[in-house]
């Protein structure tokens, strides 16, 4: 774990809310340093230590989310996964952030339907049910702690869409080594609703949060 370049609030009496906000602003202004060579060097070694995790190698079917240029890469990921077989379920956000899940077909499927947010895959919408399906679920974070707390974009979709998921299947958190925070030293802030996740990946290997 990295705490080079690692923000965390140092003003006292922030809410939830601020501090929550102060971290994403901090967070993202670091992802922006990082040049495309980077990011895409970076993706790769994504593809390898997710792909090669033993929760992911036994999986017909896993849930990924589709990187925005400065998120965790897994544009190599889901291509990986899908030429071993496995069955990669891809969100699909449609009207006013709606829950829903289509299959990954191929990379020149996927289109940005709106500024801002990520390309989504062309086929048919399967409904937020299709998640069940999902053996294993790779999910986005600005940032993750020890204790499996997960600081998302902030607009809650995951925390609602994983209601929808398979008890048994654990969710996996993408980031960059130094969001990877100590839950003793700094917490992460989080509210009454954030879902925990299980286990966490870098560019530098995983490990389990939670016992799943």
């Amino acid at each position: 774990m990295s705490s080079v370049a690692q923000p965390y609030p140092v003003r006292t009496g922030l809410d939830v809310i601020d501090a929550k906000e102060h971290l994403r602003r901090a967070i993202r202004a670091e992802r922006e340093k990082r040049s495309p060579r980077v990011l895409a060097r970076a993706a790769d070694d994504f593809a390898q230590v997710v792909g090669d995790m033993p929760q992911l190698r036994g999986a017909g079917c896993v849930a990924v989310y589709v990187s925005r240029p400065k998120e965790p890469g897994t544009i190599p990921l889901i291509e990986r996964l899908s030429q071993r077989g496995v069955e990669v379920l891809l969100p699909v956000l449609g009207a006013g952030l709606q829950r829903d899940w289509a299959w990954y077909t191929a990379t020149e499927d996927f289109a940005v339907r709106a500024p801002g947010r990520p390309p989504e895959p062309a086929g048919p919408p399967l409904g937020a049910d299709a998640l069940a399906e999902a053996q294993v679920i790779v999910v986005p974070a600005l940032a993750v702690d020890t204790s499996g707390a997960r600081l998302g974009q902030g607009g809650g979709w995951y925390d609602r869409v994983l209601a929808h998921a398979n008890p048994a299947a654990p969710t996996v958190g993408m980031v960059f080594p130094e969001e990877l925070y100590d839950a003793a030293v700094r917490p992460l802030p989080q509210q009454e609703h954030d879902r925990p996740i299980d286990l966490v990946a870098t560019t530098a290997g995983w490990q389990r949060l939670v016992e799943v």
